[in-house]
């Protein structure tokens, strides 16, 4: 390869990495703002999301939480599957 080839590679690789973690700096925002409205619904903090960031253990924590936390909301009353009384 020539010097102009390896530029234009050196050029293209770069830009791509660019556009690679722009798309990936949208998608884990977009799951913490999906994690923050679970916090929220579950009555917990919503900041608890950030956790997230924690690299290689933060999903699992936030996991654990969800999992083995007080959920604080009103409980449903359960779906009946038959017609109500007349």
């Amino acid at each position: 390869m020539d010097t102009q080839q390896t530029q234009n590679f050196s050029a293209m690789l770069a830009g791509m990495t660019g556009i690679f973690m722009i798309f990936i700096l949208g998608a884990l925002a977009f799951v913490i703002f999906l994690f923050w409205r679970i916090f929220t619904k579950a009555g917990m903090a919503g900041p608890l999301a950030l956790l997230l960031l924690i690299p290689g253990v933060g999903g699992l924590v936030v996991l654990c939480v969800l999992a083995f936390g007080q959920w604080r909301v009103a409980p449903v009353a359960p779906a009946s599957y038959y017609p109500p009384p007349i």
